[in-house]
């Protein structure tokens, strides 16, 4: 199943040490790349946040924001760790008779790691909660980038179904292009010379049309539209291969542009290019 690479997710979660918010936002691109922006209390689960990440999205850019508010915010104390204090003034006094340095600033000493308890860490209830609240996020954007994929999977095929109607127009109009094209050169030689060797003139002809014959590029634009047909409904990620079918059906139909002799073929090489790009413009955003 077709997947997009764009996708929204959002959820909430509360509990008692809290409430935590998860975002997810992602767009195409050519690998996996994530963005994490986590408080510090989640810092120590952001790789296994990423760990999950990779399990479930193979392509695409990711930006998830998770946001964590304690709980009773408003009514916490600031607590300071006696002990780790006073070793941290011991020192400073050391300090203060070796190099004079002035008097010290209060505010950074507090700044200082390890002299204010924290009382906002939940420990393992708050890092549990946000592994199973990245997991519903997770799921919501799969979820998501799905039915983009559904949406995206109807474009291509109305896409393919044009490209075919196309390939059988020059098809239909192949016999009458060489009937025209074999009396004209037949034409032309009689008016150079009349008296010309007409075993010769049927190789010269035989030869031209050879090199102006297109059922080959017909016949793999074809079997290239049967190949995207075969990869959408398939289960595996899709964009690159689909990728590639789009270089590919340019590539035919540029051969059936430059091998025509026929203004209407021409023109209608150029609708095959017109749609191809429109897909390949869409393929850019398959997972």
């Amino acid at each position: 199943m077709i997947s997009s690479m764009t996708g929204f997710a959002r959820r909430e979660l509360s509990g008692p040490w809290g409430s935590l918010v998860c975002e997810l936002r992602s767009v195409n691109h050519r690998f996996l790349e994530s963005g994490f922006r986590l408080p510090e209390e989640l810092r120590s689960v952001e790789g296994d946040l990423r760990q999950r990440l990779g399990q479930a999205l193979r392509r695409g850019k990711l930006d998830c924001t998770i946001t964590y508010r304690p709980a009773q915010a408003a009514a916490m104390t600031l607590e300071v760790d006696a002990p780790a204090l006073e070793r941290l003034t011991s020192r400073l006094d050391e300090l203060q008779r070796v190099i004079p340095l002035g008097s010290v600033n209060l505010l950074e000493v507090l700044r200082w790691p390890g002299i204010l308890k924290d009382q906002t860490t939940a420990g393992e209830a708050l890092l549990a909660a946000a592994r199973e609240l990245f997991d519903a996020a997770i799921s919501d954007l799969c979820a998501a980038r799905s039915r983009e994929g559904e949406k995206l999977r109807a474009v291509l095929e109305q896409r393919c179904e044009s490209l075919e109607a196309l390939v059988k127009q020059v098809q239909a109009r192949l016999p009458d292009v060489q009937a025209r094209l074999t009396a004209k050169v037949r034409d032309r030689i009689k008016e150079l010379a009349s008296g010309a060797d007409q075993d010769r003139l049927e190789q010269e002809i035989a030869l031209l049309l050879q090199r102006l014959d297109v059922d080959e590029e017909l016949e793999r634009l074809s079997g290239h539209v049967a190949e995207i047909r075969r990869v959408l409904t398939g289960n595996e990620p899709a964009g690159r291969r689909l990728d590639f079918l789009m270089q590919e059906l340019n590539r035919e139909a540029n051969t059936l542009s430059s091998k025509s002799q026929d203004l209407e073929t021409t023109r209608t090489a150029v609708d095959m290019k017109v749609l191809i790009e429109q897909m390949r413009e869409q393929v850019q955003n398959a997972e």
